[in-house]
């Protein structure tokens, strides 16, 4: 059950407590996909699969998604490609480009991410009891934007 906690005048405290829940998330669901059997890959390479699942991806748009050059999105990628994670496929709107999709692993591997992250929302849950969670869901919502899921480096 969530217990009253004073609030404090400055914002900073709350900045620095959403901070804090992000990095027990991303560390909770890399703990959970290495508990699965997934431990060659980090945390960055699931952020390159969540654009990687949403369609029409390349290499370039990894990077860009990412927030990191291009020669870098192409050593995540080449690394994922040679984990089967990832596998390459030609672009039909353009000769020289590659389209990425994840492979039967790199799929096993997101939904493992997916069953993590429950586990940790879950423990959240109980913590606030299912009224305080509600509205938290809705506040989040409300500020969550239209952006991707992508790191924060």
């Amino acid at each position: 059950m969530c217990q009253a906690v004073r609030v404090p005048d400055s914002d900073w405290p709350t900045a620095v407590a959403i901070l804090r829940l992000a990095s027990e998330l991303v560390d909770g669901i890399q703990k959970g996909v290495v508990r699965r059997g997934f431990d060659d890959v980090r945390p960055a390479h699931g952020f390159a699969f969540a654009r990687i699942s949403a369609g029409e991806a390349t290499t370039s748009d990894v990077a860009t998604h990412l927030g990191v050059t291009k020669q870098a999105a192409a050593q995540l990628v080449d690394y994922l490609v040679a984990h089967d994670y990832v596998e390459r496929r030609p672009d039909p709107r353009d000769a020289r480009a590659r389209l990425l999709l994840l492979t039967k692993r790199g799929r096993a591997c997101t939904e493992a991410a997916e069953e993590a992250a429950s586990e940790i929302v879950t423990i959240w849950k109980e913590h606030l009891g299912p009224r305080a969670f509600d509205h938290l869901q809705v506040a989040l919502a409300g500020l969550g934007g239209s952006g991707g899921l992508r790191p924060t480096w």
